[in-house]
């Protein structure tokens, strides 16, 4: 009498690992903080540069230019040696415009805070939904650049910053063609610090934010 054993069945492994959750890739650090560590590094590093106040206005070295050109050409000495300097004089007179227009600085951060919490800072795989209807990108994109447009160009934001920057780069000038910059120390400043006054002026701090900030907006936008 043969005993017949029973067929073996094949056993299979009901957990399975979740594919889904291994296949997204781990969460970014907060962008947002990353970036103003960012900007605040970048700040303390352009303080640490500056050059001293007594030098700034030193009363001994003022004189009044005999030309244009030698003017232009103070200017240009000074702005290499007290770039620093100058930058952080315009930001004191653009605070000091927008603290005394309170409406236009809550507009102007209403801007910066729409810019970075609904484009900048937000996941591409998170559509932007307002009042029940879902914005693409490109959607979000162009009325963020029209509102833009509306509250620099048609509100007093555009103005005040305007007016602030003209009487900022009017102050910077005047103090470059006075300043008598023969007994500065010019060896140190580098070559590059010479080209362009108003474009360099305006882009070594936005250049540095700029390239600190891309790769965080582009690792939110993943």
């Amino acid at each position: 009498m043969s005993s017949q054993s029973p067929p073996v069945l094949p056993i299979t492994n009901q957990q399975q690992p979740p594919a889904a959750a291994a296949s997204q890739p781990p969460l970014p650090p907060h962008a947002l903080r990353a970036f103003l560590s960012n900007i605040t590094e970048s700040v303390r590093n352009g303080f640490a540069q500056r050059r001293p106040f007594s030098e700034l206005i030193d009363r001994s070295a003022f004189s009044k230019p005999e030309s244009i050109s030698e003017a232009t050409t103070r200017i240009r000495k000074n702005y290499s040696y007290f770039r620093i300097n100058y930058l952080t004089a315009i930001s004191v007179i653009l605070a000091f415009s927008l603290l005394s227009h309170p409406f236009s600085l809550l507009l102007l951060l209403g801007l910066l805070c729409s810019w970075l919490f609904l484009y900048l800072f937000r996941a591409s795989d998170q559509p932007l939904v307002l009042f029940g209807r879902t914005y693409s990108d490109r959607e979000t994109l162009g009325i963020l650049i029209a509102l833009s447009v509306f509250v620099v160009f048609l509100t007093s934001v555009g103005s005040v910053i305007i007016s602030a920057l003209l009487v900022g780069v009017g102050i910077v000038c005047a103090h470059g063609a006075f300043r008598v910059p023969e007994d500065l120390f010019l060896d140190d400043v580098p070559e590059n610090a010479n080209t362009g006054f108003l474009s360099s002026f305006l882009g070594s701090a936005a250049s540095n934010v700029v390239s600190s900030a891309a790769p965080l907006v582009a690792a939110a936008r993943v």
